[in-house]
C-alpha cells in the first residue's frame, strides 16, 4: 500500500480530504502527537500520510475510549487512501498509454 501511495498528496475530493484529515487530528489529539509539524493537510505527501496510519494501527495500542475510538476509525482512512491511489496510478498509467 504505501510503495503504491504517490510522493505527492493524494488527490482527494473535498469530502474524502475533510474525513481523512478529521482522522488524522482525532489521532493526533488523542495520542498526543503531532504528525507532520508545520505541514498544512494538503500538503502531505501520500506515501508518508498512508504509511503513518499503517504504522499507528500495527504499532500502538489504545487506552481509553478516545484512543479507542481515534484508532477504530484508521483502518477506514488507510482503505480510502489505498483505493485512491489505486485510482491515481490507473489514471496515470492510461494518461502515459495515450502519448
Amino acid at each position: 500500500m504505501v510503495r503504491r501511495a504517490p510522493e505527492r498528496p493524494f488527490a482527494l475530493n473535498a469530502t474524502d480530504a475533510r474525513y481523512v484529515e478529521a482522522c488524522l487530528r482525532e489521532f493526533e489529539a488523542a495520542f498526543g502527537l503531532d504528525a507532520f509539524p508545520g505541514v498544512a493537510f494538503a500538503e502531505i505527501p501520500g506515501r508518508a500520510l498512508i504509511g503513518r496510519f499503517i504504522d499507528w494501527w500495527r504499532g500502538l495500542d489504545p487506552e481509553g475510549e478516545a484512543q479507542q475510538n481515534a484508532h477504530s476509525r484508521l483502518p477506514g482512512a488507510i482503505r480510502l487512501l489505498d483505493t485512491v491511489s489505486a485510482l491515481m496510478e490507473e489514471l496515470s498509467q492510461r494518461g502515459a498509454g495515450e502519448r
